[in-house]
């Protein structure tokens, strides 16, 4: 008999999920019987978590940080799951806590950049790079970026990581910075067109999307996406998402770009959307079961894993592991 995720929700949180069960709420964060259908609910992570950086290398997905249940303190905790096994396991934690960090692979190690490093909460944003061999179980600190930040977003193209937007303060910045892992050196580069935290973003072909987020509270999210050409050094808009969402998660499925989760005034966002970019058109896919916002996001032979985070807005966490395939 398969075991029941476990999701830590605070006291204040648990009237509103029992109104959901009762079918009190408008339905903002239920899902359809397409996502019933659709979506797998695979095996649970080691801890109930929001807030984390998620990446893959080869067959397995790394999950990072956040805030761990039941306390929600920052968390140095490193799971490491295996896509094709569908088990979960801890490796060496990574050296400094930290939560809302941004994680990406490189040439098959894992690089950490970004994030809150304060015991509980959002404060003290860092600027540290952290390279985790996995060959070696080893964490190894790197040139720090020229600015700290947190709730950012990073991604990969050729030999260069992209970081861009976040939070320092109570701005919301539109910053976008070069890691070149050759000459181990940063750089900067032009700034976003729109200011953001709490946005996702992913790498196809050459460009790295970057995509929703936030200025500040809850009702300020965004359906903006954008999109960074390095070979022309230009930022290009893209035709808007369907849904205004912050603290959501991305990649790249066969060529789409799947956005999945977030966090509103309404509660968390169920709905799941993807954009095209040889047609230029977003369209929807099946809602989250577990919806929910901090979570982690990696893409496997033509699936989406959605990894943690938190069901509820704020301080809520689960060990949901989820899958929906894409390609079709």
């Amino acid at each position: 008999m398969s075991r029941r995720p476990r999701i830590w929700l605070p006291a204040a949180a648990v009237v509103l999920v029992l109104a959901g069960i009762l079918g009190l709420g408008d339905g903002s964060s239920g899902s359809s019987p397409a996502a019933a259908e659709r979506w797998r609910t695979l095996a649970r992570a080691t801890i109930a978590r929001t807030e984390v950086a998620a990446a893959r290398i080869g067959d397995h997905a790394y999950v990072v940080g956040g805030f761990g249940a039941p306390d929600g303190a920052t968390t140095d905790i490193v799971e490491r799951y295996d896509l094709r096994r569908d088990r979960w396991a801890r490796i060496r934690p990574i050296p400094r806590p930290v939560n809302h960090a941004a994680a990406v692979a490189y040439d098959g190690d894992l690089y950490v950049v970004g994030g809150y490093t304060a015991p509980a909460g959002l404060a003290d944003e860092t600027n540290a790079l952290w390279r985790y061999d996995p060959a070696a179980d080893r964490w190894t600190k790197l040139p720090g970026a020229p600015s700290a930040r947190a709730a950012t977003a990073a991604g990969v193209i050729g030999d260069r990581l992209y970081v861009a937007g976040g939070a320092r303060g109570a701005a919301a910045l539109a910053t976008l910075e070069i890691y070149d892992f050759k000459r181990r050196r940063w750089s900067r580069g032009p700034s976003m067109p729109t200011a953001r935290e709490h946005l996702a973003a992913t790498v196809h072909r050459g460009a790295f999307y970057v995509l929703a987020g936030r200025t500040g509270a809850l009702s300020t999210n965004l359906r903006v996406a954008e999109r960074y050409v390095p070979t022309k050094r230009r930022w290009e808009r893209l035709p808007s998402m369907r849904k205004a969402r912050g603290g959501i998660a991305a990649a790249t499925v066969g060529g789409r770009i799947v956005v999945v989760g977030g966090e509103e005034d309404a509660g968390t966002i169920a709905e799941v959307e993807s954009f095209d970019p040889r047609t230029r058109r977003w369209r929807s896919e099946p809602r989250l079961r577990t919806p929910r916002h901090g979570l982690g996001a990696v893409s496997f032979r033509g699936r989406i894993f959605v990894l943690e985070g938190g069901p509820t807005p704020g301080f809520a966490y689960s060990d949901v592991t989820e899958a929906l395939r894409v390609v079709r």
